[in-house]
């Protein structure tokens, strides 16, 4: 059912599209599109360079995050090995653990 305010709200849509045409065909407008249309184009151009961009980033969020878990936690290297290893079932080896403790310092 379509009421006073429905009327009223598609009057005013109608008319704010019938000034935005009217605006848009002036100098001040043709102008105003083309830098939107400008924004737009460099936004595009952006974008895509962030995707082409988007693997060497992640491989190097890789490398880094790899090095900072060696350089942070010395240990995580065997810790994710023996899981590893408790996974397929395997037993630790000599050689996995190590012989002195890490040095606190």
């Amino acid at each position: 059912m379509v009421n006073a305010k429905h009327l009223a709200t598609f009057i005013l849509g109608a008319a704010a599209g019938v000034a935005l045409h009217k605006y848009l065909q002036t100098e001040e407008g043709e102008k105003t599109l083309e830098d939107l249309k400008s924004k737009a184009n460099d936004l595009k151009s952006e974008a895509e360079q962030a995707l082409d961009k988007m693997p060497e980033y992640f491989e190097q969020l890789k490398t880094e995050g790899s090095e900072a878990l060696k350089k942070y936690t010395p240990e995580a290297e065997r810790l994710l090995q023996e899981l590893l290893d408790s996974i397929k079932g395997k037993t630790p080896t000599a050689e996995a653990v190590p012989n002195d403790p890490p040095s606190q310092g």
